[in-house]
């Protein structure tokens, strides 16, 4: 996508929910999407952070957020929302849409790395040792639900992530929503310069050799929808895409491509 397109202040016709991913929420200290949501905000859109547990099931995360898009419909007094996505985030969405019959409620679901066709990293976690993954498991979600999780469930979590999980039949869409899906790419060039994602690219690229990935999604299992290719030309990768720990210089072009993706919502009339 070109985020280089000067944007105009066309409001969207519905107001933005951005959905993120597994292991990342909101809290007093780290924000999930970054300062992309403040950003759109200054540009005059209606941008709001779904509130999802950073380690909840497809399943709990969909029931927790559908009473927030009703929440936000009514006290918008609008018809319907565009939601964005990110990673596992993709998934809860589709699942509150197709199974809670909401899609009269979202005019479109855009999602960004979101592992339609799951993850070879969640399915190599799950080749450890069941006492092993237990006691993991027992730490992560206690330390989840210190910081605001009401149901973690990192185990059912990866599951549901890995390589033959939910969505294999990906590339179809939803009726009457517009779908659309879009991926990364980190460019050997650049790996060395991203700190998070450094340690589980590699070991994406040693499972799943020749394989384009953002660091923890092959491009192949983020096709949903219509296909738009990778959100930027250059290396982004899977943590990059929603601002958290990037460097000045992605920093600006994530945040233009939030804002051309926006825009272009907004004159396609949704």
């Amino acid at each position: 996508m070109d985020s280089d397109v000067k944007t105009g202040i066309i409001k969207t016709k519905y107001p933005v929910v951005l959905v993120h991913g597994a292991g990342i929420r909101d809290t007093f200290f780290l924000r999930s999407f970054g300062k992309i949501d403040k950003e759109l905000r200054k540009l005059g859109y209606d941008v709001t952070v779904a509130d999802t547990d950073a380690f909840g099931t497809v399943e709990s995360n969909a029931e927790m957020l559908r009473p927030q898009i009703l929440k936000l419909i009514e006290d918008r007094g609008s018809e319907q929302v565009n939601i964005i996505a990110h990673s596992k985030g993709g998934l809860d969405s589709r699942y509150m849409v197709e199974r809670y019959e909401m899609g009269d409620k979202v005019a479109s679901l855009t999602t960004l790395c979101t592992p339609h066709k799951g993850s070879p990293i969640a399915s190599e976690i799950l080749n450890s040792p069941e006492r092993v993954l237990d006691f993991l498991a027992f730490f992560i979600n206690l330390y989840y639900r210190i910081f605001g999780d009401k149901h973690p469930d990192c185990l059912t979590v990866c599951e549901q992530l890995k390589r033959t999980g939910y969505g294999e039949e990906a590339a179809v869409s939803i009726p009457g929503v517009y779908c659309q899906s879009f991926s990364s790419t980190v460019k050997q060039d650049a790996e060395k310069n991203d700190f998070v994602m450094r340690i589980p690219l590699h070991f994406s690229r040693y499972f799943e050799k020749n394989t384009e990935t953002d660091g923890l999604v092959p491009r192949d299992s983020t096709i949903f929808g219509i296909y738009r290719g990778d959100c930027l030309n250059g290396s982004v990768s899977h943590s990059e895409i929603i601002d958290f720990m990037t460097g000045r210089e992605v920093k600006e072009k994530v945040h233009a491509f939030y804002a051309a993706l926006v825009d272009e919502l907004a004159k396609m009339g949704f």
